[in-house]
């Protein structure tokens, strides 16, 4: 399946089964048979059967086809009845989280990912459903080209306070900027709609230099960019010490009614953001935020962890989402779909290279030391692949006799491995490996890698189509190694629905030991949490707070949401 989409053209031109009037004035007892049709009486029964039997493989085919997509005249569009209800193998709207009737031919992606992934375990229930709806209806009232739009903008680029002149609309805004490598921006902007979703607020997101040609709009009927029009110009450019920051107004514990003198409040949540930034995640009782028409907000993480630790939150929390682990997954799959062209990259390689192995092992690899290869990460992964039993080991001597072709290629089974890197170093010692030695189990082993890019180019167009045809890649398949401290890797097996083997990070270009381990869950770490307990309102160990939110594999002091057994 390609991202261009395939045009079907069914029967329209069909022979009309009446026959004209003259025939009908020959007086015969029976209606008059066309010209395929034998003309004699005696045969009449035959002709019936022989229709029948030409009928009948049309009937069936359309039969089995009924749970898969099948192209109509307008392209990627299903028929209502391809949308198979939950629990279906064949579930392209993953249980209500999306909605039908959408045009595929724009968007390929949002009714066709789910026919590649094993793993569609994780449903939405029925809350998240319905929030998510009333979101889309939010998202339609106050997003771009709208009146309500205009006002708030109007009133926002004039310098006037938000909360006076509020709009009859009641609309309110998150401006998101995302900012640092792809994963960082995905990770960045599932944080922020589930942020939007909690306290009433319309998504924009900052488009930057490539959005609007890595995803389609997520929302029906509008659109998730900020217009150019914005009256805030440079966002990329604000930090915590610009005066509307959420940092200063807390620090100089300003009431929240002067807040309502400025135009905007401004949430930077980098990685490395300070103790008051952080204070944001306990905003329930600064009602100001509340209030403010518009938060713009700055970050390149993943923050629902520590949105579970807010009382405020915690009862909507549970309701939207009973299984703890599986937050990321849900987000991104109602929100980030690829737009052609960057499906066309994923579904023309699945096809070519992973689709008819028997298994697929993905295997992530970033090095945070320099962009040369090094020995002892190589190591790590060879490590780790065999100790966690993911790839056979090779034998030095070849087998002394060989099976016939025919037995051969019956009877071997096929390992497909996905390497994702910066370096093609890696995966050629790999693909070496299986190249040039036996599998003591008789498996055959294929490793493929799609790209090298030798450098990241955050913000490179091409670039980050690679990349996030990559990471949609590696959640196709059916278990996966990831690097620790990685946000690319988060995204590869949150998407999947996946919980991987981390690598650990190196220390003092040593390979760790043990090199990996299990993960508890699929769900992302975020690498700057708060040390702070809302409930107390003093420092703590936040990991240690609730059930659902631990410290992560591969860093002692970041959170991840698991699920408690």
């Amino acid at each position: 399946m390609n991202s261009e989409g395939g045009i079907g053209a069914g029967i329209t031109n069909r022979p009309s089964q009446q026959c004209s009037a003259a025939a009908a004035e020959d007086g015969d007892d029976y209606e008059r048979p066309c010209p395929w049709i034998p003309g004699k009486k005696k045969k009449k029964k035959i002709t019936c059967l022989a229709i029948c039997l030409i009928a009948s493989p049309i009937l069936i085919l359309l039969v089995s086809r009924r749970g898969s997509p099948f192209p109509s005249m307008s392209g990627w569009a299903l028929p209502s009845r391809m949308y198979a209800s939950k629990g279906s193998k064949r579930d392209v709207l993953m249980g209500g989280l999306l909605v039908p009737g959408l045009d595929e031919r724009t968007c390929a992606s949002r009714y066709s990912s789910a026919m590649y992934r094993k793993n569609t375990a994780r449903s939405p229930c029925r809350h998240l459903v319905k929030r998510l709806r009333e979101q889309e209806a939010l998202q339609r009232r106050c997003g771009p080209g709208t009146a309500a739009y205009w006002r708030a903008a109007e009133r926002l680029g004039s310098r006037r306070n938000g909360t006076a002149g509020a709009d009859d609309e009641g609309c309110k805004y998150l401006v998101l900027v995302p900012y640092r490598g792809l994963g960082n921006r995905m990770l960045a902007m599932a944080s922020a709609f589930l942020y939007a979703m909690l306290t009433g607020r319309a998504l924009l997101v900052d488009r930057g230099e490539s959005l609007a040609d890595l995803f389609c709009e997520p929302f029906p009927g509008t659109s998730w960019l900020l217009p150019p029009e914005f009256p805030i110009k440079n966002l990329q450019d604000l930090t915590g010490e610009a005066p509307e920051s959420y940092r200063n107004l807390v620090q100089s514990d300003r009431p929240a009614t002067s807040v309502s003198e400025l135009p905007y409040v401004f949430v930077d949540l980098d990685h490395g953001c300070t103790y008051h930034d952080k204070l944001f995640y306990c905003d329930d009782e600064r009602h100001f935020l509340h209030r403010a028409p518009w938060l713009l907000m700055r970050t390149d993480g993943y923050f629902p962890p520590a949105l579970f630790l807010n009382p405020a939150y915690q009862d909507e929390l549970d309701r939207l989402f009973p299984r703890k682990d599986s937050v990321f997954y849900l987000l991104a799959h109602y929100l980030l779909h690829p737009t052609n062209k960057v499906w066309g990259l994923i579904t023309r390689f699945y096809d070519s290279y992973l689709r008819d192995s028997d298994e697929r092992l993905g295997i992530q690899v970033r090095v945070f030391d320099g962009d040369t290869p090094f020995k002892h990460i190589l190591d790590q992964i060879t490590a780790c692949t065999s100790q966690e039993r993911l790839l056979p080991e090779v034998v030095e001597q070849e087998p002394s006799s060989f099976p016939a072709p025919a037995a051969a290629a019956t009877a071997a089974r096929s390992k497909a491995v996905l390497m994702t890197g910066l370096n093609s170093w890696y995966y050629d010692n790999i693909r070496s490996r299986y190249w040039q030695s036996p599998t003591a189990t008789g498996e055959v082993v294929r490793v493929h890698q799609p790209s090298h890019e030798e450098h990241q180019l955050s913000g490179s167009t091409t670039h980050d189509m690679k990349a996030m045809a990559e990471m949609y890649l590696l959640s196709m398949t059916d278990a996966i190694v990831t690097s620790g401290w990685s946000t690319f890797g988060y995204v590869g097996h949150g998407l999947g629905g996946l919980s991987p083997w981390v690598m650990f990070k190196p220390e003092n270009l040593t390979t760790p030991d043990p090199p990996c381990r299990r993960a508890v869950s699929m769900e992302p770490c975020l690498h700057g949490p708060p040390f702070y307990d809302c409930r107390v309102k003093r420092g703590a160990d936040t990991g240690k707070l609730v059930p659902h939110v631990r410290h992560c594999e591969d860093m002692s002091w970041g959170l991840k949401l698991v699920h408690p057994e």
